[in-house]
């Protein structure tokens, strides 16, 4: 008996050690947010930022000041007031030794003519109509290979139709390209929030959010003379100095505007489809519209979409030199894209990054020290996830390596996958560690967009290099114009046994390259035991009058409704592994916690609402903001089958 109890607690600690050994990630090991302290009556709603020759960083503010960080890598940086009595610096840039700002109606040159660290001289290189309008920010400069500026402008917003993006004086939802000595020239439509701005290798690309005629974030290559989707731009493109082709009139006949000022567009679900790629692609005269690079998935990967900033460091912030980071305001993260020109096309695939900012990211730069990367935030008027108002935060790479999918690049009949870390081969070419599906977005009036379309793919082989750092993927039916969500979530590396810190890819697919397909042998088809994705809209079934929700319904949050009758149980049998499975497959877990707010509420809130499951399931195909006007908006996630969503509401309702 007594070596059985020996035996036992010997068992015991060995199963004990193994359980603290166990290899586990999370992104702080590897990228530590520290925050750079600002002194008390310094308002540092950062709206621009550039890092200075002399290793100080400056930082514009939404209030309208500059500000000149010295030493923003010590415990007790300098803050010294450069320049002061702007109004809404959303961008900052230096060049020859003086700095740049877009104001709300100007491009504004600023130089320190005397040498006392002050600008006193303040010159419009540019001035641009303006309406008065709040939403009428403008973004930049960023400036490109020749020297010139580019500046886009935000569309303005209806009082009453507040959803409708509008133009009311020229060049707003433009990129206005600026010379040094003043003469603007139009250079691309079609913006509605383009906080997103950056050049990387010369090129330029621009950001949006989810908003009308956008249906996710995004970013976009942009040439002058293109046009990239929201319609309220083209009122000005037919003035002589457009470069733009498009016009409204050639947008609405494929698309109905719905432009009524009582009434918001509502998603239809029955409504014909199209998607901005189909748009480009119409036989239609001058049909020019230019769809997006690469998606950032709403609600996964951003909802406001902001900086972009090409890794230039050479390695110095880690494994992803010369891809771009892409911050997001409302989530306070920051995304990572790798791009690939495919056909003359840019497209690639957008991968989670780092999350945790104390503010809303609105801009990044590289500061001079190694590996080391500022982030400047602000929320007034602009929910984040982070709460504190503003802030500047220093991101640096500790030099431990991620287990990360470094690279997707499209193959003839599937995808390469590159490893920053080799892969246990075993893992790796078991095609049952591997979900692939795909995607896409309406190309509509409405605000914002559901998933469309949704198919799963079958994986029908998996080859790993020799080295391990690649893994050729086959997949079925590739569909150009669409999202395909890549994840490889069994799939471990070589040396530890660690999963993927981030397992999932989100490959934007505008054009199936040619070439050789794979030479390995291939498997069946696996049989799948999720329902289809009905044609119709899958919230039919329970949002009838029976099960509807009750629209007199809306209590406060914290508040429990008390049910009206006593409901059966309907969490016999839930699996909690299995849910956060599905709420991982299907982003769920990207915007909602289990005991705290995030950018919707926490799943512990929803189920102090008293919800049954059937009206789970009708929320979740057909959400009621209104019953949550605290929080961003939630999409209908029409995609999810109904079993699944079941599951999930189940599973909420056990943590009353």
């Amino acid at each position: 008996m007594k070596h059985i109890t020996l035996l036992l607690f010997i068992f015991s600690v060995i199963e004990l050690r193994a359980q603290s050994t166990t290899p586990t990630s999370k992104e702080d090991d590897y990228y530590r947010i520290i925050k750079v302290p600002i002194p008390e009556g310094v308002v540092l709603e950062v709206g621009g930022l550039c890092a200075l020759n002399d290793g100080s960083v400056a930082a514009s503010t939404r209030r309208g000041d500059i500000w000149v960080v010295e030493n923003p890598s010590s415990l007790k940086p300098n803050y010294r007031r450069y320049a002061a009595g702007l109004h809404e610096i959303l961008g900052l840039a230096e060049k020859n030794g003086k700095l740049y700002c877009a104001q709300r109606g100007e491009l504004t040159r600023l130089t320190d003519s005397n040498g006392d660290g002050r600008a006193d001289k303040y010159e419009t290189v540019y001035a641009w109509p303006v309406s008065g309008h709040y939403h009428e920010y403008s973004f930049g400069p960023k400036i490109t290979p020749d020297g010139d500026f580019l500046v886009t402008g935000n569309v303005s917003f209806g009082s009453t139709d507040w959803w409708s993006g509008k133009s009311i004086v020229p060049w707003r939802g433009w990129t206005m390209k600026i010379t040094e000595d003043g003469k603007m020239q139009p250079f691309a439509a079609g913006m509605r929030s383009p906080c997103g701005i950056g050049m990387a290798n010369g090129e330029f690309f621009y950001g949006d959010n989810q908003g009308d005629w956008m249906g996710s974030g995004f970013i976009t290559h942009v040439e002058q003379g293109d046009f990239v989707g929201h319609p309220a731009s083209l009122n000005w493109a037919d003035r002589p100095e457009s470069p733009v082709k498009m016009r409204q009139v050639m947008v609405y006949k494929q698309v109905d505007p719905r432009d009524d000022s009582r009434k918001k567009p509502e998603y239809i679900a029955e409504e014909p489809a199209t998607t901005i790629y189909e748009m480009g692609h119409k036989t239609y005269p001058y049909m020019q519209v230019k769809s997006p690079a690469v998606w950032l998935p709403h609600g996964v990967l951003g909802v406001s979409t902001s900086e972009i900033l090409p890794d230039e460091t050479g390695g110095n912030f880690g494994p992803f030199s010369g891809q771009l980071f892409v911050g997001d305001q409302g989530m306070s993260k920051i995304a990572r894209v790798f791009l690939e020109k495919v056909n003359g096309q840019w497209q690639g695939a957008s991968f989670d990054f780092r999350s945790g900012f104390k503010s809303g990211v609105l801009r990044m730069c590289w500061g001079k020290e190694s590996g080391t990367m500022y982030v400047g935030g602000t929320n007034r008027g602009w929910g984040s996830t982070g709460k504190e108002p503003y802030g500047l935060e220093r991101l640096v790479w500790t030099g431990q390596m991620p287990f990360e999918m470094k690279a997707v690049r499209a193959m003839p009949d599937g995808f390469e996958i590159e490893f920053t870390q080799p892969v246990d081969k075993t893992t790796a070419q078991n095609i049952e560690n591997y979900d692939v599906s795909s995607y896409i977005y309406k190309y509509h009036p409405v605000y914002g967009s559901p998933i469309i379309n949704y198919k799963e793919h079958n994986v029908l082989g998996a080859k790993a290099s020799s080295d391990g750092f690649r893994v050729r993927l086959v997949v079925d039916s590739l569909r150009e114009g669409y999202i395909h969500h890549i994840q490889p979530v069994g799939v471990t590396n070589y040396t530890d046994g660690k999963n993927l810190l981030h397992p999932a890819a989100y490959y934007t697919l505008n054009s199936i390259p040619a070439g050789e397909k794979a030479d390995f042998k291939l498997e069946a088809p696996r049989a799948r035991t999720g329902a289809a994705v009905p044609a119709k809209d899958p919230g039919s079934a329970v949002n009838t009058p029976d099960n509807q929700m009750k629209e007199a319904r809306p209590s406060t949050a914290g508040e429990a409704k008390k049910p009206a009758q006593a409901r059966p149980a309907a969490t016999a049998g839930v699996n909690e592994a299995e849910v956060k499975a599905l709420l991982t497959k299907y982003t769920c877990s990207s915007c909602h916690k289990t005991n705290e707010r995030a950018v919707g509420p926490a799943y512990k809130d929803v189920a102090k609402r008293g919800y049954s499951v059937q009206e789970i399931v009708s929320l979740v195909y057909n959400p009621k903001p209104e019953h949550w006007p605290d929080y961003t908006p939630m999409a209908p996630m029409q995609h999810v089958p109904k079993k699944d969503v079941e599951k999930i509401a189940a599973w909420i309702n056990t943590l009353k």
